[in-house]
């Protein structure tokens, strides 16, 4: 373990949309994509919502990748991948609530396996490697999940059980929106949003508001303050030791699945270097040599 000095990097946003059918979720992330990107060309929206995301195709020339069951989450992956080697900047996952409990999804799979709880140790595994794909990420990413009324059985003094509403629960694995750096609840069909999470300040204990291209380019700006990714590219190039290498990966977890093949080179190169010379030590010199 290593103290390292706390800085402030340039990262990819993983943002949240939730909210009920007919609250604005799609038009809501092309919105925001287009603030953060400010080009439609480099936005895919992966529908999984019966081509939905075509009804808003008069907002500009965006990107869809239709998205069919089964919806595993190995699908899941395959097309953030397919996305990302095409250059997308922003990716929207249009919605995630089908990866959980869609046909084919992770309820599904434990389901077919038995829908006993030892069966998760083979369900959860990949549900994670999909959590992981949205994390690391070359791209913005922006999900959408739908909500529904969660409700309990209460019994009260005299024995009679009623319902109680307990507000709405967003369709996914309990504990998603720990991984997102904002989440956004829309409320109602007006499209107003409020904060359930915000790690970037800009929007926590602020007035419900409508999502439109201008909260993009806020949330860009925020990105973009900290040292860049070219910057840190050049950090990796200037490192002298494997120590030097071991920092720099410690400093920026956020780029791991960029940085780690730049890393994994510029140790090779490092090696290569000792190696050279070492020979080159262990070369006589005829002229030093003592008659």
């Amino acid at each position: 373990m290593k103290l390292i000095k706390a800085e402030r990097h340039q990262v990819k946003l993983r943002l949240g949309l939730s909210g009920a059918s007919g609250f604005g979720k799609t038009m809501s992330a092309l919105l925001l994509a287009y603030g953060i990107t400010e080009n439609w060309s480099k936005i895919c929206v992966i529908d999984t919502e019966n081509n939905s995301a075509s009804l808003y195709s008069h907002l500009g020339d965006y990107n869809v990748l239709t998205l069919n069951e089964p919806y595993s989450p190995e699908r899941y992956i395959e097309a953030i991948t397919i996305c990302e080697e095409q250059g997308m900047e922003v990716i929207i996952v249009d919605s995630i609530t089908h990866e959980w409990q869609g046909a084919g999804g992770c309820l599904s799979i434990h389901e077919k396996l038995g829908g006993r709880f030892q069966d998760w140790a083979k369900v959860s595994p990949r549900h994670q490697s999909f959590i992981d794909k949205i994390l690391n990420s070359t791209a913005h990413i922006i999900t959408t999940v739908r909500r529904k009324i969660d409700y309990s059985l209460d019994t009260n003094g005299n024995g009679r059980t009623t319902v109680i509403k307990h507000g709405t629960k967003e369709i996914t694995r309990e504990g998603f929106e720990y991984e997102l750096t904002v989440n956004f609840e829309l409320i109602n069909d007006k499209h107003l949003v409020s904060v359930s999470k915000d790690r970037t300040g800009l929007f926590m204990d602020k007035p419900e508001f409508v999502i439109n291209s201008a909260t993009g380019k806020k949330l860009k700006n925020w990105c973009n303050t900290g040292k860049s990714l070219d910057e840190i590219k050049k950090e990796i190039q200037s490192a002298r030791t494997e120590a030097d290498l071991k920092t720099i990966y410690d400093s920026y977890k956020n780029h791991h699945s960029i940085i780690i093949p730049l890393l994994s080179l510029r140790k090779k190169e490092i090696l290569q270097s000792i190696e050279k010379a070492s020979e080159n030590s262990n070369i006589i010199n005829p002229n030093q040599i003592v008659k």
